[in-house]
């Protein structure tokens, strides 16, 4: 239940974040139910993603990047092979952020998440 506190609150408060066309949030499709276990937004580029995780850092946020693609790893590499055109998972990969989520994360502490998001693409 915390979590999905957690994430709710997130979505409804950045929603205008994404209306306004700066991030991307999860997508849920209809009929579908997630357990909350992260929750992430995607900004437009991969220098954008950088900047604003150093902004959160710079404010004592701790987020990271969710992931690299398997293909692009070096095990992914030495041992997989990836078929057909990589169109969308490395340009997606490069655009997650993962915001804070655990459990002993207090309410002040995701309006201070939202806010300092807020502030970074309104400066």
């Amino acid at each position: 239940d915390k979590r999905m506190h957690t994430w709710n609150t997130y979505y409804e408060n950045l929603t205008s974040l994404k209306e306004a066309g700066h991030i991307e949030l999860p997508f849920i499709p209809e009929g579908c139910v997630h357990n909350a276990h992260m929750f992430y937004i995607k900004a437009k580029t991969l220098e954008e993603r950088t900047a604003l995780i150093q902004y959160l850092k710079e404010n004592d946020i701790s987020s990271v990047f969710h992931y690299i693609p398997l293909h692009g790893a070096p095990a992914g590499q030495k041992y997989g092979r990836f078929h057909g055109e990589d169109k969308y998972t490395t340009k997606e990969s490069e655009r997650l952020v993962r915001l804070p989520m655990y459990y002993q994360l207090s309410q002040a502490d995701k309006e201070y998440v939202v806010k300092t998001i807020f502030d970074y693409f309104n400066r």
